[in-house]
């Protein structure tokens, strides 16, 4: 199964780049090294100019894929949440109880991909990006526009696959999606108080009590 999941290059919205980074060796190295500056600068620090740098690059060659820094932002972003997505779907795919799937579920939100090597992307990279600059590209001024043209349905479609299993278990609960949300972003908000505010933790940056946390928090909600 990782195998399979190791070649596939996941899809997101065509309105997040100008041109398909994948289509030429240059937008491969944008957004494989991109992904790495950003992982190791933040996205207060990094610029097209210094990743230019780093590939042997011009920024406007950078210009011609992305628009911007945030539209790159939001990209590996998106691309982290339809792997995630690959990765429920395969894990589940033989899983008939529901319990076991929303397990599964939660903690692909809690503790990231359970298949960790891709081809293309550095699942593991994106995770750190998303739990430390995702946000970032949310709570913007042009986050309405954004939503309305469809570059979030990543996100979207992932949890609406964890919406279903609860609606699945528990047909008269009324919040599922809300439920969902909740847990997807407070999870990468507590793993990234883990790791640089844990005191305001029970659990420290590499226990599975986090998971045992929303898995009850989840499911007596749902009772």
């Amino acid at each position: 199964m990782e195998s399979i999941l190791k070649k596939i290059r996941v899809e997101v919205n065509s309105k997040l780049f100008l041109k398909d980074p994948f289509s030429s060796e240059l937008g491969v190295l944008i957004v494989q090294e991109g992904s790495q500056l950003i992982q190791e600068l933040g996205m207060e620090h990094f610029t097209f100019k210094k990743l230019g740098g780093k590939i042997g690059s011009t920024e406007a060659a950078i210009y011609r894929y992305f628009e911007n820094k945030h539209k790159l932002l939001l990209y590996l972003s998106a691309w982290y949440w339809a792997w995630l997505e690959h990765n429920l779907v395969f894990v589940t795919a033989n899983q008939a109880d529901p319990v076991a799937r929303l397990s599964i579920a939660i903690r692909l939100l809690v503790e990231g991909p359970i298949y960790k090597q891709n081809d293309f992307l550095d699942p593991e990279i994106l995770r750190s990006i998303v739990i430390n600059e995702s946000i970032k590209g949310f709570l913007t001024k042009e986050v309405d526009l954004e939503h309305e043209s469809g570059i979030f349905s990543q996100v979207y479609k992932f949890g609406d696959r964890i919406s279903s299993i609860i609606t699945e278990l528990n047909p008269d609960y009324l919040y599922p999606k809300t439920l969902v949300s909740t847990i997807l972003e407070s999870s990468l908000l507590q793993t990234f108080n883990s790791q640089h505010l844990p005191g305001m933790l029970d659990a420290g940056p590499d226990s599975k009590d986090r998971f045992q946390f929303f898995y009850q928090l989840v499911t007596k909600a749902i009772q």
